[in-house]
């Protein structure tokens, strides 16, 4: 549950509590974000920490045995003690509240938000030194309290599937204005990220990966809006209409995030195998797709 009035809500819509119940907790003060999840403090995310009280309270006096506690306070983060400092945090809590109101938790779901080095200068993050320092706290804040062993979940997809994906477009137009701009047959419906949150992505030009990057380009989508990109002022070697650029690290947030904005149909897939062949895992959308829901 993600708050408080949620457990009016499951009991005035679908009946009895479940047999176990998790809440979001959300810290506030207590840690920064950034600008993809938003500063704590003026998120809508989770529960207050008075909140979590009350309401694994509630839900004990209604009859629920078992329970688990969540919270997601970033994403895309490459500090491990930004981490830690979360999961001390979330620790501490469960062990206050455990003694307090008298239950145990079946597991800790400490979120996810572990970043990938998007840039080529960036540093992946050491899981296995979190794995080691968490197991540390786990220890001395919760099993050596009398707190019974319990479960420790994350949702880690950026950082199982990011890495995996490629994002290969060809260069249809080129303008030369204010500003020189390269234009793709791709747009945002294809990879949001850069235009919503101006993420960077690497991107390399097939055929020309060992040249020099002495050209300094905007590099566009086709729709009409202006945060259409995928790139500003980005250092590449010359581009020319007809190359092909591969714009990396879009497994997570790729075609999952795809929309058919202004008719902007979505893109095949490809699967790599082992044996460096391709195939195709998802065909590429039709006219009749983006109308098939539409009763004339």
């Amino acid at each position: 549950f993600d708050d408080i009035t949620h457990i009016e809500f499951w009991e005035k819509n679908v009946g009895n509590l479940p047999d176990i119940a998790c809440f979001r907790y959300n810290p506030g003060a207590l840690k920064n974000g950034n600008d993809i999840i938003g500063d704590p403090k003026a998120a809508k995310y989770g529960l207050t920490k008075q909140q979590i009280f009350e309401a694994y309270e509630t839900c004990k006096q209604k009859g629920v045995k078992k329970f688990g506690i969540h919270t997601m306070v970033c994403s895309g983060i490459l500090d491990e003690a930004y981490f830690l400092e979360t999961i001390e945090i979330l620790f501490n809590l469960v062990l206050e509240v455990s003694k307090k109101l008298d239950i145990s938790f079946e597991f800790i779901n400490i979120g996810g938000g572990l970043g990938i080095p998007y840039e080529e200068n960036e540093k992946a993050i050491d899981i296995r030194y979190i794995a080691a320092e968490m197991q540390t706290l786990y220890k001395s804040i919760l099993i050596n309290n009398g707190h019974p062993e319990t479960q420790i979940v994350m949702e880690s997809g950026r950082y199982i599937t990011g890495p995996a994906g490629y994002l290969v477009s060809q260069v249809i137009h080129a303008k030369h204005i204010y500003k020189n701009y390269i234009g793709l047959d791709a747009c945002m419906a294809n990879l949001m990220r850069p235009g919503m949150y101006g993420a960077y992505h690497h991107i390399s030009v097939l055929g020309k990966q060992d040249d020099a990057r002495t050209f300094s380009y905007d590099v566009t989508g086709s729709l009409c809006e202006n945060n259409d990109t995928f790139a500003i002022d980005r250092k590449l070697p010359e581009i020319k209409i007809g190359d092909l650029l591969v714009i990396h690290d879009c497994g997570a947030h790729g075609h999952s995030m795809g929309f058919q904005y202004n008719a902007m149909l979505r893109s095949a897939e490809f699967l790599l195998r082992k044996d460096k062949k391709f195939e195709m895992i998802r065909r590429a959308e039709t006219l009749d797709d983006y109308f098939v829901t539409l009763n004339f």
